[in-house]
């Protein structure tokens, strides 16, 4: 299946999205986006993309997009303390489902940020998360 100008394989792999894979990622000066062609895989018994699927995604979007673009990654990590994820609309099976970051405020030690997720354009989901900037040296 063909995958859009500018995504790559995404590079940190977490035991809870290997099932997943692949999933791509694309840099830009103010977010990582994450993507995926839907499967099987990331579905639910209806066969459309699962919630909890949707929900790990745009927090690790929102977490890599703030660790990447806002922090300093050497010195620098972010623990989620908030996801919420409002479901306005589904996704299929074959369709290019990505998750973009914007950020609300982000802070020296609190950072809001949210994400909008949508099946080849068209909205399905949106996140909001809070995250706690952590030193790494802890």
């Amino acid at each position: 299946m063909d995958v859009p100008a500018g995504f790559e394989p995404f590079n940190r792999k977490s035991p809870v999205t290997v099932p997943w894979e692949p999933i791509y990622a694309k840099k830009t000066p103010d977010a990582v986006v994450l993507a995926v062609r839907l499967s099987k895989a990331h579905t639910n018994s209806r066969g459309v993309a699962h919630g909890g699927f949707i929900s790990a995604l745009a927090d690790q979007a929102m977490g890599s997009s703030l660790v990447v673009t806002k922090l300093d990654p050497e010195k620098q990590t972010a623990i989620t303390i908030n996801l919420a994820v409002d479901f306005v609309g589904s996704a299929q099976i074959g369709q290019w489902v990505e998750f973009t970051t914007t950020f609300i405020k982000a802070g020296s030690t609190l950072c809001f940020t949210q994400c909008f997720v949508t099946a080849d354009g068209v909205p399905c989901a949106r996140a909001n998360a809070t995250f706690r900037v952590v030193d790494r040296t802890v």
